[in-house]
């Protein structure tokens, strides 16, 4: 018989409270359900009708389930603000964790365990006595209870929401220089800010307007007009929402040149069965960042719907979301546009001539002085070489015609990744030719997360002759894992987002948005080959 029962049944009940526990009904009252209702997200869903928000909706009726036989999985619910974590209570349903963790972020990326359970056996647990702080709460199952997935009736997190209390900002601020000036992009960088909870973010402005948010102490502004005078100025948001006063100003001069630039948005691995009614539906709120990005044109880098890609699909969910940028488009098919009755019917019937405007589900176009290679790479990956051996040589003579100063390629499955699927050795003489043709860009989908090389070489060394590689498959698909980062990994993270490019006739810069607008990454500005 456990302790706490043996009491319960020696002691009569004001023993039991001068034992303490008026004091921990006292500090458990005054904390306040944070989770209702709030954005969730998580690593997969069973099927449309157990979808994740189904785990905050105050029902224990209703409940969301992952995905069945597989672990690892999770859950996120976004608290809306920083706050003070002290219990975490979940209702399971048949399918529970019997090992599993909670953890909490400030940023929804680096998460840190506050608890691990390695016998749970079902039914409630309800874990008080946390001492955790942060904005983001992440559940994760890493060992099954049962045969199935992982599916709860209710996340519940108890706490004290920050905006209660806080109200001190953060320090100005300081040493705001520009680390490189281009005729196009400014690198900013500055001394990071203090607080007497923690910085969240960073307001980049420029001539007196807030132009990003970021989380680090760097920021490359792009999309600039040459010969240009910019003012710049940081100030810093603490996780309480508080806000300093502005940085020093600086003046930035852009050099001459860089002219024809216009900025492109893109993702691959963007919808999934849903819709904007449902919280933890992510493309329409990709569809959002492309918007703010304003583009010339938007790249899909394949698998633009799930599962199957039946038109159906197409018309429910990407039309919805990503479809209002169908007429600028330059789309390529990925793996699960394959898996129609017909294989990529759906996809040909949605996209019409947009997809094949050279009779072939590849082809090329060009915008300034930049030539688009688009590839389906579905080719490429067969394990027997190559599938359609038309599909190389066409690719040689495009780039032998080519007469543009940059080159970039884009299609579904990466050469290298640190993600689910790891590398793909199938398209090594795809990866050799474009490398061999001096290709500048070249962006992948297919692993559902962010990563950004520095340029590399045919055997994924970093090389400054090579391209540079981006694995953009976070538009709205389940996340999955990431491994061990390659040797040329320049950033890798978890999470979703779009990507902006911004192009001039003889340059080229990228950022990744993320869901809440602040740039999550900045790559330099680089020279076309």
């Amino acid at each position: 018989m456990a302790l706490r029962t043996v009491l319960a049944v020696l002691l009569p009940l004001p023993v039991l409270v001068a034992l303490g526990g008026s004091q921990a009904t006292a500090r458990t009252s005054a904390d306040v359900l944070l989770s209702a209702r709030q954005p969730v997200l998580a690593s997969s869903i069973e099927d449309d009708t157990l979808p994740a928000s189904q785990a905050v909706d105050g029902s224990t009726t209703t409940r969301w389930a992952s995905t069945e036989g597989v672990d690892p999985q999770w859950i996120r619910v976004d608290l809306g603000q920083p706050a003070t974590i002290r219990r975490v209570k979940l209702n399971w349903e048949v399918a529970y964790a019997k090992v599993y963790r909670i953890e909490v972020s400030d940023n929804g990326t680096d998460f840190r365990t506050v608890k691990e359970v390695a016998d749970g056996n079902g039914a409630v647990d309800d874990l008080t006595g946390l001492t955790a702080h942060g904005r983001y709460v992440r559940l994760v199952g890493t060992q099954r209870g049962t045969p199935y997935g992982y599916s709860l009736w209710e996340l519940e997190v108890y706490g004290t929401a920050d905006s209660s209390g806080d109200t001190q900002p953060p320090s100005v601020p300081t040493g705001l220089q520009s680390s490189a000036v281009t005729a196009t992009s400014a690198a900013l960088q500055w001394t990071a800010s203090t607080d007497n909870v923690g910085v969240g973010s960073y307001d980049v402005l420029r001539n007196g307007v807030v132009v990003a948010q970021t989380e680090s102490t760097s920021y490359n502004d792009t999309g600039l007009t040459a010969s240009t005078t910019y003012q710049y100025a940081v100030r810093a948001r603490d996780l309480a929402g508080n806000l300093s006063g502005p940085s020093q100003a600086i003046t930035v001069q852009t050099g001459s040149g860089g002219t024809g630039a216009f900025v492109l948005g893109a993702a691959g691995d963007i919808a999934d069965r849903c819709t904007e009614s449902d919280s933890s539906c992510v493309h329409p709120k990709t569809a959002r960042l492309i918007q703010a990005m304003n583009p010339a044109n938007v790249i899909t880098m394949g698998d633009n719907q799930y599962d199957d890609a039946h038109l159906s699909d197409f018309r429910n969910y990407y039309d919805k979301s990503w479809g209002k940028f169908k007429a600028i488009t330059k789309p390529i098919p990925g793996n699960h546009e394959s898996y129609d009755d017909t294989p990529f019917a759906g996809y040909r019937a949605y996209f019409g001539s947009i997809a094949t405007p050279q009779g072939k589900q590849y082809y090329s176009w060009d915008k300034g002085n930049w030539h688009f290679i688009a590839l389906d790479s579905n080719d490429f990956v067969t394990g027997e070489g190559l599938a359609e051996p038309a599909q190389l040589t066409w690719l040689k003579q495009d780039l032998a015609r080519n007469t543009k100063g940059c080159i970039a390629a884009y299609y579904h499955h990466p050469r290298f990744s640190s993600g689910d699927h790891g590398d793909n050795p199938d398209s090594i003489q795809l990866w050799q030719t474009l490398v061999g043709a001096k290709v500048d860009l070249v962006l992948n989908g297919h692993d559902h997360h962010y990563e950004r090389f520095l340029p590399q070489n045919v055997n994924g060394q970093a090389d400054p002759a090579g391209p540079v590689q981006i694995i953009g498959g976070m538009g709205g698909a389940p996340l999955y894992d990431v491994h061990a980062a390659h040797p040329a990994t320049a950033k890798i993270l978890s999470t979703h987002g779009a990507l902006k490019l911004s192009m001039t006739d003889n340059t080229f810069s990228t950022q990744l948005i993320g869901l809440d607008s602040k740039v999550l990454d900045s790559s330099p500005t680089y020279t076309c080959h």
